[in-house]
């Protein structure tokens, strides 16, 4: 029996947002979700055990990162991705297209695959979609991406349409290979910022007949009115009982305006990025801890906050840490970055409960938390 499944609970009456519950093989998640990044099978400045107390229903570990290092054989002895990383809750992997296509001229792209040169010691490899599909099967994850091709932003349409084809090729290779029973398979929809391209994306992989669809090759640069356009023309497209993932998307704005447009998935580096630079999220925009206002400011990071680094510190032990360049700097900005942002998940669910997502979102933007620029 397959132990993926997804199911609509709940469309909100005001804005037509999803409620969901996913299920796999180590658990359920509750969508909409956002997906803290391990991408070399750790969530940087965390712990399992940081995740787990913060929320954290699924992660997302990096194919390509994997592959290089420490290698998916290693990974496959012991025992999968996680066993190996001491976590029993859901894991999605993605393809590594994304990394493989930002390497610029260290990659050639073929109709086979692609060919790139590691970033670690210059050697030589070569992506195929079967490469890439035994690379995740070995891994383990309880869902799986397959191999796409990103057209980086900003694409013409000959350029853009090559790449949604290859695409749509490597897509009914991945799924021919793809034999791991438990694990989910999803086809990612590519087409730049061209809505005619989205739209035929969009059919095409429904027609294959994927178990959930992610939406690659947006949030790469372009405008955020041009995302959300490109949202607004696939998602009429998309099967609705099928989980949608809106990849590398994480900013509070772009949570909430994704979910209003029919997202139920979300991943992204950026809480655990900035949060080494010393940049905390709030309800109220961006709070840069190193500031020196904050030197003698013993209030947590945001009041009210339930999270472990506010309930016990304040801005200017956390600013003494970020120029003594501790590492516990980081450690503690991260678990609230993280905590915020599955929050405010929360926070959305609740609200598609309630039918008023988009009154949510006028209360966010009154306070300044959906001011993230373009």
């Amino acid at each position: 029996m397959n132990p993926f499944s997804f199911k609509v609970l709940k469309t909100c009456k005001q804005s037509g947002a999803r409620l969901g519950l996913l299920k796999t093989l180590h658990g359920e998640i509750e969508t909409p979700c956002f997906m803290p990044v391990g991408t070399q099978a750790t969530v940087k400045a965390m712990s399992p055990r940081d995740l787990k107390e913060i929320g954290a229903g699924i992660i997302l570990a990096n194919t390509y990162h994997l592959y290089l290092r420490p290698g998916h054989e290693l990974i496959k002895k012991a025992g999968g991705l996680h066993a190996f990383m001491g976590w029993d809750r859901p894991i999605l992997t993605d393809s590594g297209g994304f990394q493989v296509f930002s390497l610029g001229s260290s990659r050639r792209v073929f109709s086979q695959g692609v060919e790139f040169y590691s970033h670690i010691d210059g050697s030589r490899h070569f992506f195929t979609p079967e490469l890439v599909m035994e690379i995740e099967q070995a891994l383990g994850s309880d869902i799986a991406m397959c191999f796409d091709e990103c057209a980086p932003y900003p694409s013409d349409f000959a350029y853009a349409h090559a790449a949604m084809e290859r695409t749509h090729n490597w897509a009914k290779q991945c799924k021919q290979a793809h034999t791991k029973a438990g694990q989910a398979l999803f086809g990612i929809v590519q087409g730049g910022v061209h809505a005619n391209l989205r739209i035929e994306s969009a059919k095409t992989l429904s027609e294959m007949g994927f178990v959930g669809y992610g939406i690659g090759g947006l949030s790469v640069g372009e405008p955020k009115d041009s995302m959300y356009m490109m949202l607004e023309a696939l998602m009429p497209h998309l099967p609705v009982e099928k989980p949608r993932y809106l990849m590398g998307v994480g900013s509070p704005d772009c949570l909430i305006e994704g979910v209003l447009r029919g997202v139920d998935m979300f991943d992204c580096v950026l809480q655990t990025r900035i949060a080494r630079n010393g940049l905390a999220l709030t309800r109220y925009g961006r709070r840069m801890l190193r500031n020196k206002k904050f030197e003698a400011d013993f209030s947590p990071i945001e009041e009210g906050c339930t999270c472990y680094a506010c309930k016990n510190f304040t801005r200017a032990y956390i600013r003494h840490l970020i120029k003594a360049k501790e590492i516990l700097a980081a450690h503690l900005i991260t678990i609230h970055n993280l905590h915020f942002t599955l929050s405010l998940m929360e926070e959305i669910r609740q609200a598609i409960l309630n039918d008023r997502l988009l009154s949510l979102k006028e209360e966010w933007a009154a306070r300044g938390g959906m001011e993230w620029g373009t």
